[in-house]
């Protein structure tokens, strides 16, 4: 049995971190919007072992790999010991800040569910998927969500009444920002280090309304905080998508990818034309309807 399937990514419409947390994590509560650009998956039962290739020779394909990590505890949860054939078709940018890496993880354990006649329960796909990582449960449930916790609570919610007919528009720069870097340096800023509760299920309830203007007063991410300091270009992408028509940008999770949220996908086309035209074309930008 060979299955195919596609690995999307995700932006943070909020990411407000609460603090720091005894285990060395970090509260926060975020809400995630799933975004239809994706990578490409191949899965199939073959062979005696666990065999991982990808088309990006700057990923690896051993354990280092959230796609490996992932097979290797499905097999292990749900006792099966036959040969599985994994193949990566990357075409997310890698450390964007969107997830992708957390989606081939989860699209992983689907996956592999199915080729073995659903041996596990959702449920319990869910928690190996907190196990390996916070953002992997998100991606289980191809719905919008508010996160909780370190961000594996996940409240699935429905289609965002404000975004109906929006489009995105995303820029990754070319370079990738580390998650752990991200939150180490995060330190240095105090304020947005410890937020205040409750903003994001704030934001939930304005997008729930259709009002996407009264939202936009609420879109936030912490993170921006020690990333525009090292990365100040990222400023500018947020701030000349502002000034260009976007009614709301922001850097998704940790970075370096930010977003805009265009009124349709005909605006986020001539948004991505002004914005090649300022920044030039070197990087990765994509457009695509909600």
């Amino acid at each position: 049995m060979r299955l195919e399937k596609k690995s999307p990514c995700k932006v943070n419409l909020i990411l407000n971190i609460l603090g720091k947390r005894a285990d060395g994590f970090h509260e926060l509560e975020t809400v995630m919007q799933p975004v239809n650009i994706c990578d490409e998956m191949t899965f199939e039962r073959a062979g005696a072992s666990l065999q991982l290739t990808c088309s990006n020779p700057e990923l690896p394909c051993d354990s280092k790999n959230l796609v490996h990590r992932a097979a290797t505890l499905f097999l292990a949860a749900a006792k099966i010991s036959d040969g599985v054939k994994i193949h990566l078709q990357k075409k997310l940018p890698l450390a964007g800040g969107i997830g992708g890496g957390s989606a081939n993880a989860a699209v992983t354990f689907t996956a592999l569910n199915q080729i073995f006649g659903a041996p596990l329960p959702l449920e319990k796909l869910h928690k190996l998927a907190a196990a390996l990582g916070s953002d992997v449960p998100f991606f289980l449930y191809h719905k919008p969500a508010l996160a909780t916790g370190r961000g594996e609570k996940v409240q699935t919610l429905e289609t965002f009444p404000a975004l109906k007919g929006k489009a995105f528009f995303l820029a990754h720069p070319g370079f990738g920002i580390s998650t752990p870097w991200s939150y180490q340096n995060l330190a240095r800023f105090p304020k947005d280090q410890n937020g205040t509760a409750g903003r994001a299920q704030k934001l939930v309830s304005l997008l729930q309304a259709g009002d996407l203007k009264a939202a936009a007063a609420e879109i936030y991410n912490s993170l921006e905080a020690p990333a525009f300091d090292k990365f100040p270009v990222l400023q500018l992408y947020k701030e000349f998508l502002r000034e260009h028509g976007a009614p709301v940008s922001l850097m998704s999770g940790s970075g370096s990818t930010t977003f805009a949220i265009a009124d349709n996908l005909s605006a986020a086309e001539s948004l991505s034309e002004k914005f090649k035209s300022q920044f030039g074309d070197n990087g990765w930008t994509a457009t695509v309807a909600i």
